[in-house]
């Protein structure tokens, strides 16, 4: 059998990987087997927190809109569960944004939603 000589092959995973760790502190830098490792995780948390990130939106959205409607009487289930029965469709980002930036029309929607009561 042939012998295979993969230096290029080698050296390319070996520089990209690199590339991936420029910034990183110490040897996890400049070694290989470090680097690779380190890239790894991080790659595999960044994948990970894409995701998670999602949620935490929505948590924030969920915590705002609640906050905006225990003034007007609401809590946050009864807030969306009026919006539901009154035929409104507004997503939580909308909602979030109009209970922090535009109070009088927060306050336009949940008027609306007690008058279908």
């Amino acid at each position: 059998m042939t012998r295979v000589k993969r230096g290029v092959v080698v050296r390319r995973r070996h520089h990209k990987v690199l590339k991936l760790a420029k910034g990183y502190w110490g040897k996890k830098s400049r070694w290989f087997k470090l680097a690779n490792q380190t890239v790894k995780r991080a790659l595999a948390d960044a994948y990970a927190h894409r995701r998670a990130r999602k949620r935490d939106f929505r948590r924030l959205w969920i915590a705002r809109i609640n906050a905006a409607a225990r003034p007007h009487g609401l809590s946050y289930s009864r807030l969306i569960h009026g919006l539901r029965r009154a035929g409104i469709e507004v997503n939580r980002k909308v909602l979030a944004d109009l209970a922090v930036r535009d109070a009088q029309a927060f306050s336009a929607l949940v008027k609306q939603i007690q008058r279908t009561e």
